[in-house]
């Protein structure tokens, strides 16, 4: 496999951020099927390898924004 080509990159990046966009201003999550055209573009513009990685930069953001949010509470593992 070839590293790919400036044009490939922007072009994987640009379909992430709609899909991410779409995922955002309809206040969805990936299993939805409003932004199924979206995510069908990126997974076309992207490699397979990339998407998982992307998927699970966007998995950690909304983890690390709510826990910024809300704070942490351990578990109590006395119960």
């Amino acid at each position: 496999m070839s590293f790919p080509t400036k044009e490939e990159r922007s072009k994987c990046w640009g379909a992430r951020d709609k899909y991410w966009e779409c995922l955002e201003k309809n206040n969805v999550d990936e299993k939805d099927s409003v932004c199924t055209e979206f995510r069908k573009l990126y997974e076309q513009s992207c490699t397979a390898q990339w998407v998982k990685h992307f998927d699970r930069r966007r998995t950690y953001l909304k983890f690390k924004e709510k826990i910024e949010k809300d704070g942490y509470e351990p578990l109590d593992q006395t119960k």
